[in-house]
């Protein structure tokens, strides 16, 4: 590993968590809902929201789901139609089939009580080590390390590592000095106040492109700050493109009844209802149809995927019987049903 001799110090290794914990009492977040708890319950229903997801949006749908599921067993309890159409609009819609799993996991093999350790919350659907270190610090105290794409980009520019974390070699040297880093006293105070303030300076302070290193607590031995380049790191070789895909759709009504189609639980809206999507084929031969009426396509942004919907909408439909995973759906009932934004946004409007 190649260190700064900033970062060979010992003191700076020694006086590392208390500067972080000080810092987040004094100017960290402290109004957030699931701060406000260590239930496992609800630190780990935040914890699956956040993953690649924004705290402003994240806010409203987690007092949704409280309000739904306000335990775990509710959560279980639940027909999986529910928790989607809960979480339609959050994207990335395999946490939503996880936790839902996660949940009955919870009720069938731990009594409905979540398990303190780390390796133990590994094992349910969707938590990883990072998230599962989360819940262990903040629920139990326990001496567990965070090491989401925030908390990297804090290390690696403190300690000056100049190696891709791309590669898994070098990500797990990382991970370990995070793990090296961790309060050693008073573990069921100082670490969930370290945890957050690892948090809250990877999100407000030591931000990708405009870090405010002027009111950092690390800043007098960050390695990246005194060679004068804080941006150069962390080194990520290999970023995701964006690309535009096409999606071909059909839209048939008969009257009151809306025919639609769950999607396969892998790829782009997994497990949500949606119009029936066909080929690029039939979507000309449908379009070119003058009884059928083609819709301007809609553009709908993914985080690395820009989507361009392609819409036909076929009249004078009969209603026939449903196919694999169909449904003739009321559209008053629109609602009930997990949909896609864009969609639900579309047929709600023309409701």
């Amino acid at each position: 590993m190649q260190l700064s001799p900033l970062a060979a110090k010992a003191a700076d290794i020694i006086d590392f968590a208390p500067r972080v914990i000080a810092w987040q009492r004094q100017h960290g977040r402290h109004d957030l809902p699931w701060q406000q708890t260590r239930d496992p319950y609800r630190v780990w229903l935040s914890e699956i929201m956040l993953q690649q997801t924004q705290v402003t949006t994240v806010l409203s749908y987690y007092q949704r789901f409280l309000l739904a599921f306000p335990t775990v067993a509710d959560l279980a309890a639940a027909p999986q139609d529910a928790v989607m159409q809960l979480w339609a609009g959050l994207g990335y819609y395999s946490r939503a089939r996880n936790l839902h799993h996660a949940a009955h996991m919870v009720v069938a093999e731990f009594g409905g009580k979540f398990p303190e350790s780390a390796a133990d919350l590994q094992r349910l659907p969707g938590v990883g080590p990072s998230t599962a270190a989360a819940i262990a610090a903040f629920c139990f105290g326990q001496r567990s390390a965070i090491f989401d794409a925030n908390v990297q980009r804090v290390l690696a520019r403190y300690w000056g590592y100049a190696q891709d974390l791309t590669q898994a070699a070098h990500k797990k040297q990382l991970w370990t000095f995070a793990e090296d880093l961790l309060p050693t006293q008073d573990l069921a105070q100082t670490m969930p106040a370290y945890t957050q303030g690892l948090m809250d300076l990877g999100a407000t302070v030591c931000s990708a492109r405009k870090p405010n290193c002027a009111a950092c607590p690390l800043a007098s031995g960050c390695a990246a700050l005194a060679q004068g380049e804080p941006t150069a790191l962390p080194i990520i070789s290999k970023k995701l493109q964006r690309r535009e895909q096409p999606i071909y759709l059909l839209w048939q009504q008969n009257r009151d009844l809306l025919r639609l189609q769950r999607r396969a639980p892998k790829g782009i809206w997994g497990g949500l209802y949606c119009l029936p999507e066909i080929s690029h084929a039939q979507y000309q031969q449908l379009a070119g149809d003058k009884q059928n009426q083609t819709l301007p396509p809609i553009r709908h942004v993914l985080t690395h995927r820009d989507l361009q919907l392609h819409i036909v909408r076929q009249h004078s439909v009969s209603v026939a019987e449903p196919g694999a995973g169909e449904v003739w759906q009321p559209i008053a009932t629109l609602a009930q049903l997990g949909l896609p934004q864009p969609i639900s946004k579309l047929l709600l409007a023309a409701a």
